[in-house]
């Protein structure tokens, strides 16, 4: 116990060291979006005294990076509610760190939904379906949180996207979660075509959707895929679009 209250010491005074570098750093965060770990007594009673200190004293990252491997060890026994907890708990220290937003949305939305489809203790087959889904939003949660405390970076927007068009097809959302990823900076090459391709899912965005699909095909071959000439096909039969605009004519074949 000495020895605990000594290393408890020792990092409050070098947390009281680390102030005011700490202060202009919280500031470049707060001007990136950074919204700070809610370090208030539901955490201190969720991690533990220890590891509230710790985090007091500037070590959010330490103790999120051992509660990950709680996290890791709770995923492998199947432990799910343990698993929501712990993330709750590192995604509040580290809100930034979009790697753990997406652990916790995989590890809920696709592993936890899975096996409770496959679970052996419960006979009910509705009752499985319900707990998946169940799961599945869970999931879709962690996403969408991280995407609101990291609304300058497109890999979250991407998973989202994915998400809601894999597991819940969500093509609405889905366009809107790649929409917003194709917009930003660091965004990926594909992320405007897999906008435009959920759209054109969407009934009743026909129209909107084969703009967007043919803006693609003009960009030139690199962005002539064959999914992209499918959905252009299926959306000009369904526009009934002249047969000499059509990017594919009624022999089935590109002009």
């Amino acid at each position: 116990m000495k020895r605990i209250a000594a290393v408890l010491v020792a990092l409050l005074v070098f947390g009281a060291v680390k102030l005011p570098i700490e202060k202009s750093i919280s500031d470049a965060h707060k001007a990136a979006f950074f919204r700070g770990a809610q370090l208030d007594l539901p955490l201190r009673e969720q991690i533990g005294q220890g590891a509230f200190l710790a985090a007091l004293s500037g070590f959010r990252g330490v103790i999120a990076d051992i509660l990950s491997l709680e996290a890791n060890e709770a995923w492998q026994n199947t432990q799910w509610s343990r698993v929501i907890l712990l993330f709750n708990q590192i995604t509040t220290l580290q809100p930034r760190v979009t790697l753990f937003w997406d652990m916790g949305a995989s590890y809920m939305g696709f592993d936890a939904a899975a096996a409770a489809l496959q679970d052996s203790k419960q006979p009910r087959e509705a009752l499985r379906i319900k707990a998946s889904r169940e799961f599945m939003q869970i999931g879709r949660d962690f996403l969408e949180r991280g995407t609101r405390n990291n609304p300058d970076r497109a890999a979250l927007f991407n998973r989202l996207g994915f998400f809601l068009m894999e597991k819940l097809q969500d093509h609405q959302g889905a366009y809107e979660a790649y929409s917003k990823a194709a917009a930003l900076p660091d965004a990926m090459g594909y992320e405007k075509r897999f906008a435009a391709y959920e759209l054109s899912r969407c009934p009743g965005k026909e129209a909107q959707a084969y703009a967007l699909l043919r803006q693609l095909y003009e960009e030139g071959k690199p962005e002539r895929r064959s999914t992209l000439l499918l959905r252009l096909k299926a959306m000009e039969e369904k526009l009934n679009i002249s047969p000499d605009q059509r990017v594919y004519n009624p022999a089935g074949t590109p002009p």
